[in-house]
C-alpha cells in the first residue's frame, strides 16, 4: 500500500488545489489532501488494508485522524506492516518497548488492544466478507449535500460494534465503527459538492440524483 499512496499522492500534489472542493473535514495540509484524493471512500477488499484501518481508527480514538495519518508510516515500521498474524504474538516485552517510541502514539491500551484485535481478526473465517456484510456485500452510497448532513453513527456501525465486540475486538464503538466504513468504501460519505464524489459515484447513481 505504501508505493501505491506515494504515487496518488504525487499525482494529488499535481492538483490546482485552489480550483478542487473538497469536503469540509479536509484540510489544506497535504497528507490530509493526499488521504482524502486517493483513499478515503475507495472501496477496499485488500484483507491487510482492512485491518490496518481498523486498527488505526482504534488508534485516533480521543485523537485527531491527522494525528493518526502522520504516525502511520511510523506504525507500519513497528508494527510489521500490520500483519495480523505477527501482531497477535507481539509479546509484552516489545509493547514496553513500542511505549517509548515517539513516533507513534503511546497508549498501553491501544498498543495491547492491537494484539487482541489481530488475535481476533485471525479467529474470522473470512474477515473481508464479514466486513463487507454490514452493507450488503456493496457501497452504501449517500448523497449528502453539505458534511452537516453527514451523520457520526448508522445502523450499519452499529451492527458491525456490537458483531466485533462479541467476536472479541476492542476499540470498536459505533463512532469508530462508522468512521471506518467511511474510510474503507463500504460508506461513500464524499458531499456532492466534492470532486471525488463523482469519481466514486456510478454513473447510474449520480443520473439518478440529478
Amino acid at each position: 500500500m505504501a508505493k501505491k499512496e506515494a504515487a496518488a499522492a504525487a499525482a494529488v500534489a499535481k492538483l490546482p488545489g485552489a480550483s478542487v472542493q473538497r469536503c469540509n473535514w479536509c484540510s489544506s495540509d497535504p497528507d490530509y489532501i493526499a488521504y482524502h484524493d486517493t483513499e478515503w471512500g475507495v472501496p477496499s477488499h485488500d484483507a491487510q488494508h482492512l485491518f490496518e484501518m481498523l486498527l488505526l481508527e482504534g488508534f485516533q480514538a480521543g485523537l485527531s485522524w491527522i494525528t493518526v495519518l502522520r504516525k502511520r508510516p511510523r506504525y507500519r515500521e513497528v508494527l510489521f506492516n500490520f500483519d495480523p498474524e505477527k501482531l497477535a504474538t507481539m509479546s509484552d516485552d516489545y509493547i514496553d518497548t513500542l511505549m517509548q517510541d515517539s513516533g507513534i502514539i503511546r497508549n498501553r491500551l491501544k498498543l495491547t488492544s492491537a494484539r487482541q484485535n489481530a488475535q481476533a481478526w485471525l479467529k474470522l473465517s473470512d474477515p473481508v466478507a464479514l466486513i463487507w456484510s454490514f452493507v450488503g456485500g456493496s457501497p452504501k452510497i449517500n448523497h449528502h449535500r453539505q458534511h452537516t448532513d453527514v451523520p457520526a453513527v448508522s445502523p450499519e456501525a452499529e451492527i458491525m460494534s456490537r458483531t466485533l465486540k462479541k467476536a472479541g475486538f476492542n476499540f470498536v464503538g459505533p463512532t469508530i465503527c462508522y468512521a471506518y466504513l467511511q474510510a474503507v468504501g463500504c460508506i461513500m460519505d464524499h458531499t456532492t459538492n466534492c470532486h471525488r464524489y463523482g469519481a466514486l459515484v456510478p454513473n447510474t447513481e449520480t443520473a439518478r440524483k440529478t
